[in-house]
């Protein structure tokens, strides 16, 4: 990204509540939400652990989705101690709750027509009936254009209203959609997808923050990195890499677009992984201490039919009561 001088924040004479916040969020309006991308003082997201459970996409060497694989060849380690499954789904129809992020910054109308027209395609292909679906923009202001819903229709209005922007507030745009979906109804599967040059520029919240946001949200992280300058000397790297350092650890993917046009190709490798997921679930023994951070190994037995070795993803971590990793 071109780097350019961030305008200065818009900044609240005070610090908004947090009713000012969920109001702003369940409108279906667009909600400007930037200034309320602060983390708490003490710096800590609180969760409980009983149950933790996590999905487990599982693709052969060349990338192939793995299903129906039974119970038995799956293994799952906390802290190095081999834990009893007590959930297990295979191809789980567990509702999604996803956040689509488009970073506008920088962006010209005629990109943002394309990359609309795309994303439509996207959400057309992954939102069923059950499933929920916000879309976000974010430059220097993070803004929720629609509320979270499966109407085709609306998400499809929400899409078209994108603006091009300047500034990249990346980190916050993860903060707050993990803190939203933080409040959306149990048993369903977080995601956030996030269409991004890597930039950073103008956030509150850091690196830090919005890691652990999206960790305590138990959400996974898709990110689509599109590389619109394709010299290493040009290029974000420092910023290509905390975002793959970050989708890494909560289980989800990244994938690189050199151009626009490769959007659809990597909307559909995210739609085919949430639609050959499985669902696996234990309730930690020894149980874990509070405020701790607990490290997550999922070991799956290749089937016979496999080609070569198997790529296993999961998130790596989590929280017990405000745990910090």
């Amino acid at each position: 990204m071109k780097q350019t001088n961030p305008p200065s924040l818009r900044r609240a004479a005070g610090v908004a509540s947090a009713a000012i916040l969920l109001a702003l969020l369940a409108s279906g309006s667009p909600a400007r939400v930037q200034a309320q991308a602060q983390p708490p003082r003490d710096g800590r997201i609180r969760a409980n652990v009983n149950l933790v459970s996590l999905t487990v996409s599982v693709q052969d060497a060349s990338g192939r989705p793995i299903a129906d694989l039974p119970r038995e060849a799956f293994s799952v380690f906390d802290e190095g101690t081999q834990q009893e499954i007590s959930v297990f789904e295979a191809e789980t129809q567990q509702p999604l709750d996803m956040a689509l992020m488009m970073d506008t910054s920088l962006s010209a109308t005629k990109e943002l027509d394309f990359e609309s027209a795309a994303a439509i395609r996207f959400i057309k292909s992954v939102v069923r009936p059950q499933d929920a679906l916000a879309v976000y923009t974010f430059s220097e202001h993070v803004d929720r254009l629609t509320p979270y819903t499966s109407n085709l229709a609306a998400l499809e209005t929400g899409l078209k209203r994108m603006l091009p922007g300047a500034g990249t507030s990346l980190y916050d745009a993860i903060y707050l959609a993990a803190g939203e979906l933080a409040r959306r109804p149990p048993a369903r599967r977080r995601v956030i997808v996030l269409v991004t040059d890597a930039g950073e520029t103008t956030s509150r919240a850091s690196f830090d923050d919005a890691r652990r946001a999206a960790l305590a949200a138990e959400t996974m992280l898709y990110t689509i990195v599109v590389r619109a300058l394709h010299s290493e000397a040009l290029r974000d790297l420092a910023g290509e890499h905390a975002v793959r350092t970050m989708t890494d650890s909560t289980g989800g993917a990244m994938f690189v677009a050199n151009d626009l046009s490769q959007l659809d190709r990597q909307y559909s490798l995210i739609d085919q992984e949430l639609r050959t997921q499985y669902l696996l679930a234990f309730y930690p023994q020894p149980p874990p201490p509070k405020k701790s951070v607990r490290h997550l190994q999922v070991r799956v037995a290749a089937p016979a039919s496999a080609d070569g070795a198997l790529r296993i993803r999961h998130r790596q971590l989590y929280l017990t009561d405000g745990g910090i990793p």
